[in-house]
């Protein structure tokens, strides 16, 4: 069974890169004793995620790595925050979601339009693939939701749950991160 190092220590991304690529053994960075700092200062998700994929495959030797790099869009923000999105804020969850609530305050649900989306590179240190990943929704006028981290409690589906509100399953069917491992699944044989 192929190897690929995961440049991620979160064990979620670990399971899920697990299930959707049964073929591979996902290893995660921490168990092979790499403490690698790749800094995200490309001006879109999929260069975060090549420069990860590519930086720390050559670091390997030439091992193969799957990297992601995520975060939100939010339409009547121009885009914002974007590639952004883990360094804008600096507080917590809870306290970031709220600034992005105030930002939108009084304005349409219509015009609160989100995107969540997640680009993931796998690359051997000579070839890189990449494919992306979006769900759309809106974003809440307050928090909502217990089952979730991250922006899952003001990020609300066409169904008028929010990402909060859902099972793990129900979100990790329709959740970008799966989109994009689906449409990388069936190109790692260009590797």
């Amino acid at each position: 069974m192929k190897e690929i190092v995961i440049a991620s220590g979160n064990k979620g991304k670990v399971k899920e890169a697990q299930e959707i690529l049964k073929d591979y053994y996902i290893i995660p960075i921490k168990d092979i004793g790499l403490d690698i700092d790749v800094e995200e200062d490309g001006s879109t998700f999929e260069e975060n995620a090549i420069k990860k994929a590519e930086t720390i495959a050559k670091e390997l030797d030439r091992k193969m790595c799957i990297a992601d790099d995520s975060g939100i869009e939010i339409e009547y923000l121009n885009g914002f925050p974007g590639v952004r999105t883990k360094r804008w804020h600096n507080g917590t969850d809870r306290e970031r979601n709220l600034a992005i609530i105030e930002k939108l305050n009084g304005v349409q649900k219509e015009k609160r339009k989100i995107k969540f989306v997640t680009a993931i590179a796998v690359s051997d240190g000579n070839n890189t693939i990449c494919e992306k990943g979006i769900i759309e929704g809106y974003v809440t006028e307050e928090p909502r939701g217990d089952n979730g981290f991250g922006f899952d409690e003001i990020f609300e589906l066409d169904n008028g749950k929010t990402l909060a509100e859902i099972s793990d399953e129900e979100k990790n069917r329709i959740s970008a991160r799966k989109i994009a491992l689906d449409k990388i699944k069936k190109r790692l044989e260009e590797i």
